[in-house]
């Protein structure tokens, strides 16, 4: 019997700087998720990488295990810029990153997308399983609900948002020409901010030139142009305004594509980076970054203050209903067990009691069914009480009196002690794995 828990590492913008987060941008979102999984003691795994925070949840068999994996996999990060969580705040913290409360900008809306994003690819790739999907989806449905029931997101600017609005205090944006490197997800709210200004003219430059169209054509009031990559030291000649939000794992832009003539704000909102620095040295670029969005993004947050404290009461309300979903179902696996083990122990003396009677001259078909419907309706009827108990010691967090059952009936499982972490230690097998309540104090 074996059940999961989760561990969780983050860095992320509120103890990290951009060089911490980027330390971890190594691989894609799949690719991390499908390493991990590699290893023999990772169950299940799962990554949420923004230009914001870059978080890793795993589960294993153990509590110390989880973390050990982490801490090996972010070695080389700084232990100051490194959050780790156990199971019961892994949990809540999925929640309340869903729910927009642990943005830069609380309550943005960018996050949810990217988190539901994150769940598709860690489904494709395989690296979910039951404890984390059913996480992940919780979390999704608690962003849904807190921007349906509350008005957190009510006048929230997005990083997108900001980073047009940053432009804006620097240039002036009426009749001017906005150079858009990246055309993701990020790139696409881009667009759309830059389609409710004074813009004049919006330039796409992507990868991928079909993406870039698909971009353009949602737009409607800005003029658009679609380039490729290579076409970016050109378009850097025309434009007042640029906004790089790829997710290249190398630098976009660099002083090669820069002239000392040309003039204008670059804003770089892509995590890793896309401008290298020194790009807009000795020339007439204004440069601008994360760090810099900020100051903009402190002036928004005292108006959600109050909607924030709603959405809290909404995180508690699915955290505990969801650490009841996984409390039940443990117990359930739990009783499961206990009735597997009492069927074995029926069909083993049912077996023998049938051969001697068969040895003393046989039972017809009738009484070798009333033989075997006493022995199953006992079985039934012993195990009703305890399975109710059992049920109700899962409601209660009685964790020891669940123990105790499991080795009552069956003997030959070792119950072992309840850990102060929540912890229990149950063994009916050689390796001795373990069942997580699921609410250890982190």
């Amino acid at each position: 019997m074996k059940f999961d828990t989760i561990s969780g590492l983050r860095v992320t913008h509120k103890v990290a700087d951009i060089d911490d987060i980027e330390s971890l941008s190594f691989g894609t979102e799949t690719e991390i998720a499908e390493r991990l999984v590699e290893n023999n003691t990772v169950s299940e795994a799962f990554i949420l990488h923004t230009c914001h925070r870059a978080e890793i949840y795993v589960a294993t068999d153990e509590q110390c295990t989880g973390h050990d994996v982490l801490r090996t996999f972010a070695s080389h990060v700084s232990d100051d810029a490194v959050v780790t969580t156990g199971h019961e705040e892994s949990l809540r913290h999925l929640l309340r990153v869903a729910a927009g409360l642990e943005s830069m900008i609380l309550g943005e809306e960018e996050i949810l997308g990217q988190m539901q994003d994150a769940y598709q690819a860690a489904r494709e790739a395989g690296t979910l399983g039951p404890l984390l999907d059913t996480a992940v989806m919780k979390a999704i449905h608690v962003g849904q609900d807190a921007r349906t029931e509350t008005a957190i997101s009510e006048g929230v600017h997005s990083i997108s948002n900001v980073a047009i609005k940053l432009a804006a205090r620097e240039t002036d944006l009426s009749g001017s020409t906005v150079l858009l490197v990246g055309a993701g997800s990020m790139g696409t709210d881009v667009g759309r901010t830059v389609d409710d200004t004074d813009a004049e003219r919006l330039i796409v430059a992507n990868r991928t030139y079909s993406r870039a169209k698909e971009l353009t054509s949602g737009l409607e009031t800005v003029a658009t142009d679609v380039i490729e990559l290579d076409a970016l030291p050109a378009a850097l000649d025309e434009a007042d305004v640029v906004v790089t939000a790829t997710c290249a794992d190398d630098y976009v832009v660099d002083s090669e594509h820069t002239e000392p003539a040309q003039e204008g704000v670059i804003v770089d909102i892509a995590q890793p980076r896309d401008v290298a620095p020194g790009t807009t040295a000795n020339t007439g670029w204004v440069s601008r970054d994360l760090a810099d969005l900020k100051a903009v993004i402190n002036e928004t947050q005292l108006r959600r203050r109050r909607a924030a404290q709603e959405v809290e009461a909404i995180v508690d309300r699915e955290c505990d209903r969801l650490h009841e979903q996984f409390k039940q179902c443990h117990v359930e696996e739990v009783i499961s067990s206990i009735h597997s083990h009492a069927d074995r122990v029926k069909s083993k003396n049912l077996e023998t009691a049938l051969s001697k009677l068969d040895a003393n001259g046989g039972l017809t078909e009738e009484q070798r069914y009333i033989v075997e419907s006493f022995a199953d309706a006992m079985v039934s009827e012993l195990l009703a009480p305890p399975t109710r108990s059992l049920k109700e010691a899962a409601v209660y967090d009685e964790w020891s009196t669940i123990q105790a059952a499991v080795h009552l009936f069956d003997p030959s499982a070792d119950a072992g002690t309840t850990l102060l972490d929540g912890t229990v230690r149950m063994k009916d097998d050689p390796n001795g794995p373990q069942m997580t309540s699921g609410l250890e104090n982190d």
